[in-house]
């Protein structure tokens, strides 16, 4: 029987294609978003502990008490906001669980959501299946700044939700403080949500500061504020998050996460609790992260690809343009089956398909991988 499908023109993510190439062709795989170093064995040992003491069944729907406890306090001491840990912390299966409860509380059937492209998959079908449609922003090549004068011509009665993602996936560029500032003067007055995707936000470098909408009230009590786990802690498989919301926007949020996943690992939830005691494990990612960035850049410098900053995440974009006129999907497939490494085409994250012969490269690995990988590339 055929199925009259709600997403058209949705396929296969390009991680999942990407990966599955790179593991066909036995390449280095600098595609997909997760690193090839293990956990804290520290952070494993609690896991394990929590599973041997018991707690093995459901946990709550909102989170358990004492994660959401550490979250409010982590929250309080980074950004300054106060956020209650009982009506305003959720936790999440993972950071796109997060943000498609957000996006489909909000957004109803005709409404409009800015997104900033290129944009990372998961925000466009979610705002399509909640009926809206999305109105897409291109940001400005090659530093990928927003184009706030754009934005003002783009906001309509029908809009609903702007979803801004900061460090930003897949460029690396941040929010500044004239960004915010252009943000509070367009959403001032009006009855538009934010969702604020921002897993990365213990990854920046250059000594820049992650402006969270956590640290400013008037934007705040518009806000989804989205985080996670995985991309702290090494984890990405554990698939956990969270989401910081005023009381009023959380209780809209759960009654969409309590049917989408109800609640998430509670093993795994004690153990985050537990391993947030230990502040200076995330306050020394930007340090550890930049480090990886310096030494892939280092690294490729004598390849054709030209580098364009990064100042957060773990993701560089490279400009191959010396090499090929190739479209990137066509080049990506091509450097992963003749030369050996993988890599993401950015030309998928904007509906149109834009393409500026650039490439992502995630450089959350081990040394070994980015010697291998960069040699490989300095060959191309």
């Amino acid at each position: 029987m055929q199925i009259r499908s709600k997403l058209p023109e949705v396929g296969t993510t390009i991680f999942t294609v990407m990966t599955k190439l790179a593991n066909e062709c036995g390449a280095i795989n600098l595609s997909q978003g997760f690193p090839d170093f293990d956990v804290d064995p520290a952070l494993i040992e609690l896991v394990h502990r929590h599973m041997r003491e018991g707690r093995n069944q459901y946990a709550p729907m909102q989170g358990l008490p004492a994660l959401r406890e550490r979250i409010a306090e982590k929250t309080r001491e980074t950004y300054g906001a106060s956020c209650d840990p009982d009506t305003e912390i959720t936790v999440t299966s993972g950071g796109t669980e997060a943000l498609f409860a957000a996006i489909t509380a909000v957004v109803s059937r005709d409404d409009q959501a800015v997104l900033f492209e290129p944009a990372y998959d998961s925000y466009a079908p979610a705002v399509e299946l909640s009926g809206g449609m999305p109105v897409f922003c291109p940001m400005r090549f090659p530093g990928y700044s927003i184009d706030w004068d754009r934005v003002k011509d783009s906001i309509t009665p029908k809009t609903r939700l702007i979803i801004l993602n900061s460090p930003h996936n897949p460029s690396g560029a941040v929010l500044s403080e004239q960004d915010i500032a252009a943000l509070t003067e367009i959403v001032a007055d009006t009855r538009i949500f934010i969702v604020s995707d921002e897993v990365y936000e213990h990854i920046i470098f250059d000594g820049l500061r992650h402006e969270s909408m956590a640290r400013y009230p008037e934007l705040l009590r518009r806000s989804f504020v989205i985080s996670s786990f995985g991309k702290t802690y090494h984890a990405t498989g554990w698939k956990v998050g969270y989401c910081l919301a005023p009381a009023d926007l959380s209780a809209e949020f759960r009654k969409v996460h309590q049917y989408l996943t109800f609640a998430t690992n509670t093993p795994v939830q004690a153990a985050l609790a537990d391993f947030l005691e230990q502040k200076e494990k995330y306050r020394s990612l930007p340090a550890f992260y930049q480090e990886k960035r310096d030494r892939f850049l280092s690294l490729i410098k004598g390849s054709r690809f030209r580098c364009l900053p990064s100042r957060g995440t773990y993701f560089q974009m490279l400009d191959y343009s010396a090499i090929t006129d190739e479209p990137d999907v066509e080049f990506a497939r091509r450097m992963t089956g003749e030369h050996g490494v993988a890599a993401i085409p950015p030309s998928v994250f904007h509906h149109d398909g834009a393409d500026n012969k650039v490439l992502r490269f995630c450089f959350a690995k081990r040394e070994e991988t980015l010697v291998a990988a960069a040699e490989r590339l300095c060959g191309i």
